[in-house]
């Protein structure tokens, strides 16, 4: 986890925030029962909720997997309704500071459509792992644009070069890894089952 200094009021960490808060309550979980479903400390689910800290990339996923949300349809629900067009610099970017993650929703995920598109970048060495899919089933196609990644799913790993592309549904945890000795950037099409 990493620490926020005061998330600053409106700004996508502290919408987030509101926003996981809304979702638990919305269940109608305590924060105990959330911690139990989602294997996360009760004290770190509050003190997220309560804007003290920023989630990193797994913990997100974690917490979308209880959800049954992607993670870019979670940050979607905390923008604005999302217009046709979405200038490059419009697009929504979140960074992992921690794993050295950093995801750019190019496309970003909207009522009615079951596709989004997404940019990653990989810091050489960087390592993000989920456990399980936010949606299982869930369709991805996995476009390298620089560098390499290797990425584990179905218990195999997968290494994806520039211009490679690996199409898989998701139904149990997967892990990208940036072997180096450069950074990584892929995109990531998402399709919802």
């Amino acid at each position: 986890m990493r620490e926020a200094e005061g998330l600053e009021p409106g700004s996508v960490d502290a919408r987030l925030a509101a926003r996981l808060g809304e979702l638990r309550t919305g269940h109608g979980w305590s924060l105990d029962e959330l911690s139990r479903r989602s294997g996360v400390s009760r004290s770190t689910l509050s003190r997220l909720e309560r804007g003290e800290m920023s989630p990193t990339a797994a913990l997100l996923g974690r917490l979308c997997t209880v959800y049954g949300r992607t993670m870019s349809r979670l940050l979607m629900e905390v923008e604005t309704e999302p217009p046709l067009l979405v200038p490059a610099g419009r697009q929504p970017v979140w960074r992992d500071e921690a794993s050295g993650f950093v995801r750019r929703s190019v496309s970003p995920p909207h009522a009615g459509l079951r596709g989004e598109v997404i940019e990653g970048r990989l810091e050489a060495g960087a390592t993000v792992s989920y456990e399980d899919p936010p949606v299982p089933g869930l369709e991805q196609h996995l476009w390298v644009l620089e560098g390499a990644l290797e990425i584990t799913v179905h218990g195999s790993v997968h290494t994806v070069r520039t211009g490679d592309c690996l199409r898989f549904r998701l139904h149990g945890p997967s892990r990208f890894h940036c072997p180096g000795p450069a950074p990584v950037r892929y995109a990531l099409l998402i399709v919802l089952p």
